[in-house]
């Protein structure tokens, strides 16, 4: 370790010693770009080297980042000249990182441990030397592996820090963090716009004896502060809307009954202050008419009324969350009496109000780009190619009827790899597709439902369609479980997957329930054959008989009534037409019979 620590420390330019230092102690496969498990060896040399040199520097009594300072001979060096070891040891890093020699999250781990050791006041130097380096850490291959890190390394020194003390601190990592970080990053959006509940104002509950205070109107001014705490609470009852209206309408009247002169709001202004004033108004019952007589007071008091009415009428919020009619109608007579009140309170009341008035506008773009879910702010340029003035253009003839499908057919001619080609609009795969929605049902994302891809009509009938054609197991699932179970489990979360994962014995047990119903039915069925068969056996033999017994009645009637050989003599001709009428009567009788007798013999078929 003593012998990795002279050579990685030693004077000169980096980029003379720190790769052949890396070769030396590490002896890579490849001479310019470490491996996995060798940049895990170096990380850990590295974090075990700067412990020490926390450590040696607490023991010595000096700031860490001037620890073992490098004084070099030449002044122009710029890389040792007037830099501590630590910072020397964090820029051979840095310099690794950026040639990309070594792994880019590495410098920002030891930033993290080099934080994590040190105290308060330390830390400050530690910062700017993270400050100086913005540029570089900021570059696109480091910033894509170390932006994590940094974000959970500034904000733990945040929760370190005291709000009321460190101030400009906070707001050196504050404004780091925003210059660092790309405009269009979700991690430092409030998604779902939680309110620091914590941040509790405290007052006094009983009035002090031997004071003449208007104790009522004391509880009434501070009990407004557990409302600008939290507005959200104001949508949820509307009790707590009509406490609020009544207890503003008391502060704004005894402002009104006590206005300020010029004088006093230039002797009591605290703007043209130090800038690191930080406000936390006392709340002592004792202290209420001294307040009341400052202007800054008044007006932070009225731009908090500003802000809450400016949340409630907030775009994008549920039908359930927005205000009804009549609270809208007080919420605008209520902000027409705080702009006046802003602008009559000096000094420079009406410049005051128009910059309020400004920010606020500009606010509402931030909540409808939250509301959209956060789209990136980065596009394109548009090249603009004009026509040439004056000029008359004949109006073309395209081949195909129009130019898409003319350009169509001659990009095919004149490209046959078109389709080929990587920037080509194309349908998207179905896992890259629902990629989107799958991260909404992360339960950890705290995705609002009006920022939910579900409720996105166009994007979920464009799902469904890709599904229709590449995941038809996944479509099915659409009927049971709605348009997130169309999502392929691989893509959700492990606490919501086994909602929308099949079991594995579903199927089987869907085509047994099937091959049941089939097999029912087909008994059914047979019994009903069987059963139709049976009756008509039954009514052809009683047709039968029947037809029987009407052939015999009609037998011996045709007996009975046979003349005799008198009878046909005294009949004579008269007798010869009707014995062929007679006959044929019979015949067609005979006749009428046989068809009886056929269709009685075949009974009908059994309805199958």
């Amino acid at each position: 370790m003593d012998a990795f620590r002279d050579s990685i420390l030693q004077r000169g330019p980096i980029e003379r010693f720190a790769l052949k230092t890396v070769q030396d102690f590490i002896q890579p496969q490849r001479q310019t770009k470490l491996a996995q498990d060798e940049n895990q060896m170096l990380e850990n040399m590295l974090r075990t080297l700067l412990q020490h040199l926390v450590a040696s520097a607490a023991q010595s009594g000096e700031q860490i980042m001037q620890y073992g300072q490098l004084i070099d001979d030449d002044d122009d060096d710029k890389n040792v000249h007037g830099h501590g070891q630590i910072p020397h040891l964090l820029d051979v890093v840095l310099y690794l990182c950026e040639k990309e020699h070594v792994e880019g999250g590495m410098i920002f781990q030891l930033l993290e441990d080099l934080t994590e050791m040190s105290t308060m006041k330390n830390c400050k130097d530690v910062f700017g030397y993270i400050e100086s380096k913005q540029d570089i850490l900021g570059k696109q291959e480091l910033f894509a592996r170390g932006k994590l890190v940094m974000l959970r390394t500034c904000n733990q020194l945040l929760r370190r820090l005291s709000k009321a003390n460190d101030v400009v601190f906070c707001g050196r990592i504050l404004m780091f963090l925003a210059h660092f970080f790309p405009l269009s990053e979700r991690s430092a959006v409030n998604i779902k716009g939680v309110f620091n509940t914590s941040n509790e104002t405290k007052y006094e509950k009983d009035p002090p004896k031997g004071i003449s205070v208007d104790f009522n109107f004391y509880k009434t001014f501070w009990s407004l502060q557990e409302y600008f705490c939290n507005p959200a609470s104001l949508t949820t009852a509307s009790t707590k809307w009509q406490k609020f209206s009544s207890s503003l309408a008391v502060v704004l009247n005894t402002f009104d009954a006590q206005p300020l002169s010029e004088e006093e709001g230039e002797a009591n202004s605290l703007e043209e202050e130090a800038a690191t004033f930080n406000i936390k108004y006392l709340t002592s019952s004792k202290l209420m008419g001294l307040e009341l007589k400052d202007s800054s007071f008044r007006r932070h008091i009225l731009l908090q009324c500003l802000i809450l009415f400016d949340y409630l009428r907030a775009p994008g919020k549920n039908d359930k969350d927005l205000p009804s009619e009549t609270m809208k109608e007080e919420l605008k007579s209520c902000e027409d009496r705080v702009k006046k009140l802003l602008e009559i309170t000096p000094p420079k009341g009406k410049e005051f109000l128009r910059a309020v008035e400004h920010i606020l506008e500009r606010e509402k773009n931030w909540v409808w780009w939250k509301r959209d879910g956060c789209p990136p702010f980065e596009k394109q340029p548009i090249e603009n190619k004009s026509a040439i003035a004056g000029q008359k253009r004949r109006r073309q003839r395209w081949r195909l009827g129009n130019i898409e499908l003319s350009q169509l057919w001659r990009w095919a001619e004149q490209n046959p790899n078109a389709e080929k080609d990587a920037q080509r609009v194309k349908t998207p795969d179905i896992a890259d597709y629902w990629k989107p929605l799958a991260e909404d049902m992360d339960p950890s994302a705290g995705i609002e439902d009006a920022y939910h891809h579900k409720n996105n009509r166009v994007y979920c009938w464009k799902g469904l369609r890709f599904a229709a054609r590449q995941d038809l197991e996944g479509f099915s699932r659409f009927t049971d479980l709605g348009i997130e179970g169309v999502v392929p489990v691989e893509l959700l979360p492990p606490e919501v997957r086994s909602k929308y994962q099949a079991k594995p014995n579903e199927k089987a047990k869907r085509a047994k329930k099937d091959e049941t119903k089939g097999g029912s039915l087909e008994e059914e069925t047979k019994a009903v054959s069987a059963e139709g068969a049976l009756v008509g056996g039954s009514t052809s033999e009683a047709e039968g008989e029947v037809g029987r017994g009407e052939s015999e009645a009609m037998e011996s009637d045709a007996i009975a009534d046979t003349p005799t050989p008198e009878e046909q003599q005294r009949l004579g001709g008269s007798d010869t037409d009707n014995g062929q009428e007679a006959g044929q009567i019979e015949e067609a009788e005979t006749e009428e019979g046989g068809l009886m007798d056929t269709d009685l013999n075949h009974p009908p078929m059994p309805i199958s």
